[in-house]
């Protein structure tokens, strides 16, 4: 294991993240057996994923940034108790999470919603989204004079 150069910084990062409050593994969808090639570990402010066995890859991205959160189950997932969480974020590397054939699903999703919202609140983040609002900006406010 390699020796952290700078132990308060570790520490300082490990404090921000927040308290570990879920950890699953990605699963195989015959009897839910777990397959350790791939876990999610949910955080008060940060989810992080791992993946790979030769070659590991890790991926956060901050609870503020994710902005929907949905859930799926196909008569397989049901039949061995999993679910598909799908999170739709600003993130710059992926827009779309798809955390496949975990165990707790709707335990998971609904936190991940709450801290999400809870995160946007505590940075003071506002998401806002022109509905209906016309793109050709010049011409609607000539109208309005």
């Amino acid at each position: 294991m390699a020796k952290i150069s700078n132990p308060a910084q570790n520490e300082a990062s490990a404090i921000a993240k927040g308290t570990l409050q879920y950890k699953e593994y990605g699963r195989l969808i015959l009897f839910g057996i777990p397959w350790p090639f791939k876990h999610y570990e949910v955080y008060d402010n940060e989810l992080t994923i791992t993946s790979g066995f030769l070659s590991i890859k890790e991926d956060d991205c901050f609870m503020y940034k994710i902005t929907d959160v949905e859930l799926s189950r196909s008569f397989f997932q049901r039949l061995a108790g999993l679910s598909t969480i799908t999170l739709f974020t600003s993130d710059v590397t992926d827009k779309t999470i798809i955390m496949k054939n975990i165990k707790h699903g709707k335990e998971i999703k609904d936190f991940i919603n709450q801290e999400s919202e809870r995160a946007r609140l505590r940075r003071r983040t506002v998401n806002m989204q022109n509905i209906g609002f016309n793109d050709d900006v010049d011409s609607n406010l000539d109208d309005l004079n």
